[in-house]
């Protein structure tokens, strides 16, 4: 069997997800018309039954040890996209743009990360499946990324002096102002990117840093190939719908870093004692799970600091 796994259980995986698109836009067309919330309400659920039902496929095609892999890997990678929609929603704020232009970018910004993380999960398994000593740069790297993260330094986020904006500005003819949902846009014969190709961009970029924390995360639960890609990709796929039912409220959920934090400290701590210390799958996912449950408590509990609502403008 090659490293991939036999090629029917990728099938079912894509027809599973081409089954699901087809039943989203079929719901869209039912409940757009009741409204933007209702609209995301219905399709976050979607996406999130699916991706937690995948659990049951695989227990039953590869056993319990690899559905509880799946389950974890999957909350792992859905709880740290509540932290790249934060950002994604400060980039949007910033540059003025509309629902209808987020919903544009956010849906080649998903079929860009699937391509991305596709790249960085088999450069990942392959490093730790040949080089043994990788598993303690990667733990020691989760652990000083959870640090790093209570320490605020990922908040700092200031879209207009991303370095992808800067090269962009540079090199390509973009256009001042924004032509609906257009990337491009015809000037006197010659094309330019328009401002929302920009905010794509560095949506793209965006999402690769995140992919720097969250795919060793994932590896730290395991390094089946299959595994870390369908959990990403199940969670990544519903990212869209959960931005607009969060969008109004992601700043309610202000402890969710100190639980993420934790998250990654913990898996980084569980590569780096993995020679010594064997942790059971179940106690993975029973420490990851309640962890991110005490931190939406936290949040929903406790008001919120000042400084730690998005602004408005």
């Amino acid at each position: 069997m090659s490293r991939f796994g036999p090629w029917s259980a990728w099938t079912t995986f894509v027809v599973t997800i081409l089954v699901t698109m087809a039943l989203d836009r079929v719901l869209v067309s039912k409940v757009r018309q009741r409204g933007e919330f209702r609209e995301a309400l219905v399709r976050s659920v979607l996406w999130l039954t699916v991706g937690l039902g995948f659990t049951f496929w695989v227990v039953l095609e590869r056993g319990l040890e690899s559905g509880l892999n799946y389950v974890t890997a999957y909350l792992l990678e859905k709880s740290l996209s509540v932290d790249n929609l934060f950002v994604f929603l400060i980039i949007f704020r910033h540059f003025r743009v509309n629902g209808v232009q987020q919903r544009r970018v956010l849906f080649w910004g998903v079929f860009g990360a699937i391509l991305l993380r596709l790249l960085f999960i088999v450069v990942g398994t392959e490093l730790l499946s040949r080089f043994h000593w990788m598993f303690y740069i990667f733990g020691a790297f989760l652990v000083v990324s959870g640090i790093r993260l209570v320490q605020g330094n990922d908040k700092a986020v200031d879209p207009s002096n991303s370095w992808a904006l800067r090269l962009a500005r540079r090199y390509l003819r973009t256009s001042p102002e924004f032509q609906g949902d257009r990337f491009f846009c015809d000037v006197n014969g010659v094309v330019h990117a328009t401002p929302l190709f920009l905010v794509l961009l560095v949506v793209e970029i965006s999402d690769l840093m995140f992919a720097v924390d969250s795919v060793p995360a994932v590896l730290g639960i395991t390094v089946d190939l299959f595994i870390v890609y369908t959990s990403n990709i199940m969670a990544i796929l519903g990212l869209r719908a959960l931005y607009f039912l969060l969008s109004g409220m992601m700043d309610r959920f202000h402890k969710l870093d100190w639980a993420l934090a934790a998250v990654l400290v913990f898996v980084g701590a569980k590569m780096l004692g993995h020679d010594w210390i064997h942790t059971p799958n179940w106690l993975s996912l029973g420490v990851i799970g309640g962890l991110l449950c005490l931190g939406i408590a936290a949040s929903l509990m406790l008001p919120a600091p000042r400084d730690c609502a998005i602004d408005k403008n």
